[in-house]
């Protein structure tokens, strides 16, 4: 529930200065300067957040008189109680339906239970879909059970993001034993998104990278969280928030394989896209299969980033934090990863190899456990003194891609470990942050600024120190010349956090030829290939300066190089690198001509976590006659 606190005018503000104990019962309670006594203007417009769980034991009177929610006693909370065979599976998919009230777990008589019901109850825990199950069964069992049943029915539309939202049925008139008599307690049964398979004991067994033709999340911590973004015309877009809500944000998360939405989001809340917005005043009815069957609008002219639509989708309980743990750290966003693995036929907590441990492993780790976006990867941890009987290595080579949502789905050794550096003080650790930086190539300015120069070799050798030039130069004659592919890089960060280099500021390396200090080794990669994906020519560029060069407006400049000053990009700033500087090119003195794919791939090494890695690179198309180039249809990410 987002909203602005509003009374029954919008026009005015009517409170200022408010400080509440948290003990009172209406806002009006509350010390304030009075009703209609401020010096505020709407800029400073206060709104909140609440949490969907309501507080055990609160009376919540509704609007709609019939409502779940407008009951005199609060349901707490809402599980399905499954049958033996049912309870080895991960996730659990089918089982009997109770509600807790008054203290007491309360089956429902399904005489008016409908398949909406089995709808919104799948949406809740994160199943896209409900079918059928064995009837007989649960007959049987029935008649075996002690009934408690709740006295009252449901009657859901099917749109409700939980039951809580759902309209009251008739009162169910409880006589014991013959209560429900028609009838037997309702039981329902999901069907799971595909990556979100059943298996016996094992959960996962490995990764499923969901296929997503139309529709994606991009820029989110969590399973099931991100900016909505579509694709049309083979260009990935975004999706303006313009009368973007629950309905609309649920056939996304179903189309996906999640079940409803939890929460619409709206203003560019998990980052800004790039590229063109697709769909403005999207409305939907709440059932169709695809985003793209909703009715909208296609101008989205007075659409912008800062509008882009979001989702956070309910997704299965898997169990997944169970299995991983970080241990000795000063809060619980760090410390060292520990895992629970099968050693000599029991279950023992142990660590992780650090060998090839890096930000992708890291990024998975932080997904697992709920904690959002990496920050940071360790390969020593001594710092952080873990159980001494975890110590031992459970797991090694490690490789993730980045897009896994357990560690036991990265690539490693299984039960055949190798780690020479042991584990203990060794042992792998992560950092994790609520936020991060996603650092986005403007395509239209490599396009736009493209050109070749013949340069004299006298003039390129601080150039080539930094190998900034392809290996023929290193037998070249002063006089000679090079041929250069120059252009410019604007490098935006669209994420939720300042992009900051991973070292720190004594650690820079001096550069004396060119007079500057290096903040990353390595910022971007510029690649001419084959157009069958062949490197035929290559350069690199450090990142001498990271700052703000231009920001949107409204934003603030913080990071600026001059006197050895910090260094980063400020969300909604972005960094220039002109076309006229050193490195800021590709060598292509010994290329012949041709047509050609140029690729600039930002942050390479993943030295620094981004919350979306899948937008640092950039591709061209490019054709070189021998004497110009051509650079055109500039993109970001892969396309299909």
């Amino acid at each position: 529930h987002v909203g602005k606190i509003v009374s029954s005018g919008d026009c005015r503000i009517w409170l200022d200065n408010v400080h509440c104990s948290g003990r009172e019962r209406t806002l009006a309670q509350c010390k304030s300067n009075g009703f209609g006594v401020s010096d505020c203007k709407h800029s400073e417009d206060v709104g909140v957040v609440c949490n969907q769980r309501r507080i055990p034991g609160f009376k919540f009177i509704s609007s709609f008189t019939n409502s779940v929610e407008s009951l005199n006693v609060q349901i707490a909370r809402i599980r399905t109680s499954s049958i033996y065979s049912q309870r080895k599976r991960v996730p659990i998919t089918e089982g009997y339906l109770e509600v807790k009230d008054g203290g007491k777990w309360r089956q429902i008589c399904d005489e008016e239970w409908t398949e909406m019901n089995n709808r919104v109850i799948c949406g809740m825990y994160g199943f896209p879909g409900e079918k059928g199950y064995n009837t007989k069964v649960y007959k049987l069992l029935a008649k075996r059970r002690k009934k408690n049943y709740w006295d009252f029915g449901v009657n859901c539309t099917g749109n409700e993001a939980s039951l809580h939202g759902c309209k009251l049925g008739h009162k169910v008139e409880l006589k014991g034993n013959a209560t429900c008599e028609k009838g037997m307690p309702v039981v329902v049964s999901c069907v799971p998104g595909r990556a979100f398979a059943p298996s016996y004991n094992q959960g996962f067994s490995k990764a499923y990278r969901v296929e997503q033709p139309l529709v994606r999340l991009r820029g989110g911590a969590n399973t099931g969280d991100g900016r909505v973004e579509v694709l049309k015309n083979g260009e990935w877009g975004t999706v303006c928030d313009d009368s973007w809500n629950l309905k609309a944000a649920s056939v996304v998360c179903r189309e996906l394989g999640f079940g409803s939405a939890k929460e619409a989001l709206a203003g560019g809340r998990l980052g800004q896209g790039m590229g063109p917005v697709h769909m403005n005043e999207v409305e939907c009815s709440g059932f169709e299969k695809s985003l793209t069957e909703c009715y909208f609008n296609r101008d989205a002219l007075g659409c912008s980033h800062e509008e882009d639509a979001a989702v956070r989708c309910n997704v299965p309980a898997m169990g997944f934090q169970n299995k991983l743990r970080l241990s000795g750290g000063r809060n619980p966003f760090e410390g060292r990863v520990e895992v629970l693995a099968e050693k000599n036929d029991s279950l023992v907590w142990g660590t992780v190899c650090s060998d090839s441990w890096g930000t992708m492993e890291a990024t998975v780790v932080c997904r697992q456990l709920g904690l959002g976006f990496a920050s940071n990867a360790f390969q020593e941890t001594w710092y952080w003194p873990g159980d001494v009987r975890a110590d031992d290595v459970v797991m090694s080579g490690v490789r993730c891609s980045g897009t896994e949502m357990t560690l036991a789905q990265c690539l490693h050794h299984g039960k055949h470990l190798h780690c020479p550096r042991g584990g203990g003080r060794f042992a792998a650790g992560v950092s994790c942050s609520e936020s991060a930086p996603d650092l986005v190539l403007n395509a239209q300015v490599v396009e736009h600024t493209t050109y070749l120069e013949d340069r004299p070799m006298y003039i390129l050798q601080c150039a080539n120190e930094e190998h900034c030039l392809s290996s023929s130069a290193a037998t070249a004659t002063p006089s000679s010349y090079r041929r250069l592919m120059r252009f410019s890089s604007q490098i935006h960060n669209n994420g939720q956090s300042d992009f900051r280099p991973r070292a720190a500021h004594n650690s820079w390396v001096w550069h004396d030829c060119h007079r500057h200090y290096h903040s990353m080794e390595v910022f971007t990669h510029y690649d001419l290939l084959s157009l069958n994906g062949t490197k035929v020519a290559e350069g690199h560029k450090a990142s001498f300066c990271l700052e703000d060069t231009q920001c949107e407006e409204g934003t603030e400049k913080r990071y600026e190089c001059a006197n050895f000053g910090q260094q980063g990009i400020t969300v909604g700033c972005w960094d220039t690198y002109r076309h006229d500087i050193d490195c800021q090119w590709i060598d292509v003195t010994d290329v012949v001509p041709g047509d050609y794919i140029l690729q600039v791939v930002i942050n390479p090494n993943y030295e620094v976590a981004e919350s979306d890695y899948t937008n640092n690179i950039m591709k061209c198309r490019c054709r070189y006659d021998g004497h110009r180039i051509w650079t055109y249809n500039c993109h970001i990410g892969e396309r299909r």
